[in-house]
């Protein structure tokens, strides 16, 4: 896939595609976390596996991370939900089927969408985040808009427009009992930034077909130096639920 894709800003945003042999109908997209970009070694290995096993894989930047156009203090769950369509107009203005995996504040952009559009077929959430007021307050509470950074990272200014709407979207719970489609949550039981208990609450409102997959000692980002399975086993269990749904 070589097309350039912008989003309703006219914002580039930087992607990575990844064919595979066969005739796969769908392709993943996949979208990061905060303070994130594609190039997490989790999203690239998981990107590189479903290509090995069949099935076309796209990851991508959110506006204003990484080498996507725009400003990081723009970047809004608000704001992904529309970059996230932008890279589905894309898709699907090659013929594709969309499947679609969010890690952390990009899963909560991914219930967001998929609850709005049912372009998207399949939906996985990785260590998704529910609760965005409650994220906000726990992690930055202490750090002043304008002024403060995100986890002490210079190149991520806290901004207001970010911690507005974590408050006024509050939390995605409410919207699990929307998606129709079939989905995976996929969470780690040591993920001290996204707790587990928050798949588990939306797991509980999603309509069937769903799934919960726990991994035992598995951080936020799947960290091979906290448990050298977590990542193998992630790769291995979205690829494995995947493959059947997206053969058709």
């Amino acid at each position: 896939m070589d097309a350039e894709i912008r989003n309703a800003q006219g914002e580039k945003l930087d992607y990575a595609y990844h064919s595979a042999q066969g005739d796969c109908p769908f392709t993943v997209i996949i979208g990061h976390g905060v303070t994130a970009n594609m190039n997490r070694p989790f999203v690239e290995a998981l990107a590189k596996g479903l290509a090995m096993a069949g099935i076309p894989t796209l990851r991508f930047s959110f506006s204003g991370n990484g080498d996507s156009e725009g400003r990081f203090e723009d970047s809004c769950v608000s704001k992904e939900v529309e970059d996230l369509g932008a890279v589905i107009d894309a898709v699907k203005a090659k013929g594709r089927r969309v499947a679609y995996v969010g890690h952390s504040m990009g899963g909560a952009v991914g219930v967001k969408r998929a609850a709005a559009d049912d372009r998207i077929e399949l939906l996985v959430s990785l260590a998704g985040m529910v609760h965005t007021a409650k994220f906000a307050e726990v992690e930055f509470s202490e750090e002043t808009p304008g002024s403060g950074f995100m986890w002490g990272k210079e190149d991520c200014p806290l901004s207001q427009a970010f911690v507005d709407d974590m408050n006024q979207i509050g939390s995605v719970l409410g919207l699990g009992a929307q998606i129709k489609v079939p989905w995976l949550l996929v969470h780690g039981t040591v993920d001290d930034v996204v707790p587990i208990a928050e798949s588990r609450e939306i797991f509980a409102q999603a309509q069937d077909p769903k799934e919960l997959f726990e991994i035992e000692n598995c951080d936020h980002v799947f960290d091979a130096e906290t448990d050298p399975e977590s990542l193998p086993v992630m790769v291995r269990k979205v690829t494995e639920w995947l493959l059947p749904k997206t053969m058709i």
